[in-house]
């Protein structure tokens, strides 16, 4: 029992990597920062999730969840409690 469990466990780390989400290079980032910046937010942090552009940042104090589209177009936003 003890060998199947460490050979799952083993499984599930050499699997980790291709379940994360991938990373947002260099220029795109740069474009969302640009975009983001001209609509008045100033963006923290730049993630992806589930084949979205996550961005989180600030406007007029308040801090936003932002969603982007692979076009760069805000589909969904969330304000922080």
């Amino acid at each position: 029992m003890t060998k199947f469990i460490a050979a799952a466990l083993a499984a599930l780390t050499l699997a980790a990597p291709a379940m994360a989400s991938p990373e947002i290079d260099a220029s795109t980032a740069a474009q969302v920062r640009d975009k983001l910046a001209a609509e008045g937010y100033e963006v923290r942090q730049i993630d992806s999730e589930d084949g979205m552009i996550e961005v989180y940042a600030l406007k007029d104090g308040a801090r936003v969840e932002l969603y982007l589209d692979a076009d760069l177009n805000v589909v969904r936003s969330k304000t922080a409690d």
